[in-house]
């Protein structure tokens, strides 16, 4: 297997850090989205600010940012970057808060591990306010929807629409 197929590893087979060095840096750009379902009277109380720990939507957005910051502690192959700028943002539904972050830098590598850190990071959180009144709570599909820059250009996920949150 040649080392172009997986990059990550030596001609030995070890993982190492892969070489961006050569590259220029570039404006890059990656979408998340995320979503935590719960009960209905969960939501409602998430909208009207109503859970007793707190702002949901205000911890949860810094849990975001943080996170995205944070990503190459956390992912132990990837680069560290200089974050230029977080964005995470909710819609809430009947019976879930979707999370969508976002996340731009100029750098040699692509931002979406930090998107997708800052959506998983924002939903955890959501979940923690929340679960003394609801533990029966759940989060899934996490999934890069959008991503800007570098070689590859622009990838789109199928079905790619803007979120129209307003939290």
């Amino acid at each position: 297997m040649s080392d172009q197929a997986l990059t990550h590893l030596d001609p030995l087979g070890r993982a190492r850090m892969v070489d961006v060095t050569p590259k220029e840096p570039s404006h890059r750009r990656a979408l998340a989205r995320c979503k935590v379902s719960m009960l209905p009277e969960t939501t409602a109380k998430v909208a009207s600010n109503a859970i007793t720990k707190g702002d949901v939507l205000g911890a949860a957005r810094i849990a975001g940012i943080q996170a995205a910051k944070r990503t190459a502690d956390m992912i132990p192959l990837c680069h560290p970057l200089l974050v230029g700028s977080v964005y995470v943002n909710f819609t809430i539904g009947e019976d879930y808060v979707e999370v969508e972050s976002q996340v731009e830098t100029i750098d040699r590598t692509g931002v979406e591990m930090e998107a997708m850190m800052a959506c998983a990071m924002a939903a955890l959180t959501v979940y923690d306010m929340c679960k003394s009144v609801d533990r029966s709570m759940t989060i899934g599909e996490l999934a890069l929807w959008e991503k800007v820059g570098g070689r590859s250009g622009q990838w789109r996920r199928p079905g790619f629409e803007e979120l129209s949150g307003e939290y």
